[in-house]
């Protein structure tokens, strides 16, 4: 993975949330349980840091975050329950995650690589998110970006279909499936009505365009569906959308991503 591109990207595609984030009512969603097998997976040691105490982001973030090792592990094991149907599955090794609060432009990202994670988080936007006191809309995004992060950290990489580069199905599988954790985790609104859903586009549009097709997918055609697109970037290589299609849902002419896409673009009103 091209951690540069990523950091680069995951700040722009926060950003285009950000529009909206101030200007409208939000649906908020509890947490999702954490499932049984899941509650005693160990997603790896947690280095929490806050390295701009001064700022007011820092000190609004430890009144709504009370206990980081606690929140991060259990958005953590929400992620990779949302990823994987058991923790047996082949799951990336990962045994640290440094998580860093601090001031900078931008919102979050992710880096490093192999076993060690790092995901920054700006008190900047926390500042900028806290509009109106609300602890509830500071809390929903501040999830919602974590959730995203770490489906970067334990998500499985498809192989043989390009680099990161914006533009490679590659590209839009890693940021479509954190986008889909995402949605599926009720950070962003699962309404496809809503302003966070964009319209129209493509699946190789990537972030919340394929996050929420694949949320669709789930909810219409499979329940597990995201996990075991996931699971084709072991299973299909060199990977393809329509390869993983045909290896969800068997090798008939009809399973094309298009005609899937198609169809859900109907039923959610963008095309007629």
């Amino acid at each position: 993975m091209k951690k540069l591109l990523i950091v680069a990207l995951i700040l722009y595609a926060s950003s285009i949330f950000a529009e909206n984030l101030t200007a409208r009512h939000i649906k908020y969603y509890a947490p999702i349980k954490i499932e049984r097998s899941w509650n005693n997976y160990n997603p790896g040691k947690i280095n929490f840091n806050i390295t701009s105490p001064e700022t007011q982001g820092a000190k609004i973030y430890r009144k709504i975050v009370t206990d980081p090792d606690k929140y991060i592990t259990d958005n953590a094991r929400r992620v990779l329950q949302t990823l994987y149907f058991s923790p047996a599955d082949s799951i990336p090794n990962i045994d640290t995650i440094n998580y860093i609060v601090h001031s900078f432009d931008g919102i979050s990202y992710k880096s490093e690589n192999g076993n060690s994670v790092r995901i920054d988080y700006s008190t900047d936007w926390i500042e900028k998110s806290f509009i109106g006191n609300d602890t509830l809309k500071l809390d929903y995004e501040t999830r919602g970006v974590i959730y995203h992060e770490l489906t970067h950290a334990f998500q499985l990489e498809p192989q043989g279909c390009g680099e990161y580069d914006g533009k490679s199905p590659y590209w839009a599988f890693i940021e479509g499936m954190a986008d889909g954790v995402r949605v599926a985790c009720g950070c962003f609104e699962q309404d496809f009505n809503s302003i966070d859903r964009p319209k129209g586009g493509s699946w190789m549009n990537g972030y919340r365009t394929l996050g929420y097709f694949l949320y669709w997918m789930q909810l219409n055609k499979d329940k597990d569906f995201i996990k075991k697109f996931n699971a084709t970037a072991l299973q299909v290589i060199p990977w393809s959308f329509d390869g993983a299609i045909k290896h969800i849902f068997g090798d008939k002419p009809e399973n094309t991503i298009e005609n899937f896409w198609n169809e859900y673009q109907i039923a959610v009103g963008d095309k007629k």
